[in-house]
């Protein structure tokens, strides 16, 4: 794949998919793409410079790099120049819309789809903003106003505004086909005196906190409880070793490393899982139907990993600890009680797996052909 510089014919139904900035953007207009290519619709990817490093297993007939940056607050130097990049990438979306003419364009987040939503907009074309998260992003609330349609990934969504609730769909949040396979696995319920097994994420941003509370919370357990414990840890590659010596000298079968290919896979193992609230990981938890302890990441300005924990929380799918309160003491506290009593474990499984939405990539597709006028597509279920 290459950025294009001619108009593609239009054979085809043609669809732009504008995410960038992290995985966390990309994942689910990847699983999007995956669906519309498989309706025989045509897929492109607009892009930032970040992203488009790794971009290449993206299933997009082309990638365009569209400049992009995120304003700052702090900084009015910094400010300038970021709102004369987005400018320079509006100008650029707004003539690779013309020129290519896709029949929809949706944006996954962030400020790099912030140019590419706009062009086209200014272009004449349809366009459509997914929100992944349970509170409108900064983004998304600046280019709802102009979008012919808003996904959500959840039911409520803070943010919308009643004059924006009529354009909203909830769809779910599309989800990696490693995470539906995981899914067909079910809950084992944890055997009365048997092993635990615990799952413990935090990401590129969150893992610190782990390392530093999770041990020592297990340090806090009786004998007895450790010795049915069997744990599996993602930490930064700093922290690893410390990590799993503490888990070593309790004597505690552990698997501890920086990232795991085959996560979707450990959390169907779990029987429960420590983690942070992205919006992906909150899907993934509903959609495979597993318990978790969720502390939120603070300091974020829309608080929106508060707000996707509160969703699962509020079903008792998920005990949400804010990180001042997210102690050695607290932690050990709530996995004693759930060896004590392994049925509330069972119960915060049914739960997750209520609140997940298996087919969420098929609807915002139902969403996206329609908007688009797209007649070849499969007709849009009800």
């Amino acid at each position: 794949m290459s950025e294009t510089s001619m108009a593609p014919a239009r054979s085809r139904p043609f669809v732009l998919l504008a995410a960038g900035g992290t995985g966390g953007h990309l994942f689910p207009a990847q699983a999007l793409a995956s669906v519309l290519q498989s309706r025989g619709i045509r897929v492109e990817l607009a892009t930032d410079e970040r992203a488009a490093a790794y971009a290449g297993d993206f299933p997009a007939e082309a990638v365009h790099v569209i400049p992009s940056a995120t304003p700052s607050r702090r900084s009015i130097p910094v400010a300038i120049k970021a709102a004369l990049t987005l400018a320079r990438g509006i100008w650029k979306a707004r003539a690779l819309a013309r020129q290519i003419r896709p029949d929809v364009v949706v944006g996954f987040g962030g400020y790099p789809s912030v140019p590419p939503l706009l062009g086209a907009s200014f272009a004449g074309i349809p366009t459509i903003i997914h929100e992944q998260n349970a509170v409108l992003g900064r983004a998304n609330r600046f280019l709802a106003p102009r979008a012919t349609a808003i996904a959500t990934g959840f039911a409520t969504v803070g943010g919308l505004t009643d004059g924006l609730k009529g354009k909203a769909t909830q769809t779910g949040n599309p989800i990696r086909p490693a995470v539906l396979e995981a899914a067909r696995k079910p809950f084992v319920p944890v055997a009365e005196d048997g092993v635990l097994h615990l799952l413990v994420t935090g990401g590129s941003q969150g893992a610190r906190v782990m390392s530093d509370i999770v041990p020592a919370a297990i340090e806090r357990l009786t004998a007895a409880d450790r010795g049915r414990l069997s744990i599996v840890q993602q930490a930064r590659a700093e922290d690893v070793a410390r990590v799993a010596e503490t888990y070593r000298t309790l004597g505690i079968q552990a698997d501890i490393a920086p990232f795991f290919k085959d996560l979707p896979a450990r959390i169907a193992d779990a029987h429960l899982v420590i983690g942070r609230a992205g919006a992906s990981t909150v899907a993934e938890l509903a959609i495979i139907g597993r318990p978790s302890i969720l502390v939120p990441l603070p300091g974020a300005l829309d608080q929106d990993q508060a707000a996707n924990a509160a969703t699962l929380g509020k079903l008792g799918a998920a005990t949400v600890i804010l990180q001042d309160a997210f102690t050695p003491e607290r932690l050990a506290h709530e996995i004693s009680q759930r060896l004590v009593a392994p049925g509330l474990l069972t119960q915060a499984a049914e739960a997750a797996k209520s609140a997940g939405i298996p087919d969420s990539a098929q609807r915002l597709a139902d969403l996206v052909v329609r908007v688009g006028h797209i007649d070849s597509a499969p007709e849009i279920r009800p």
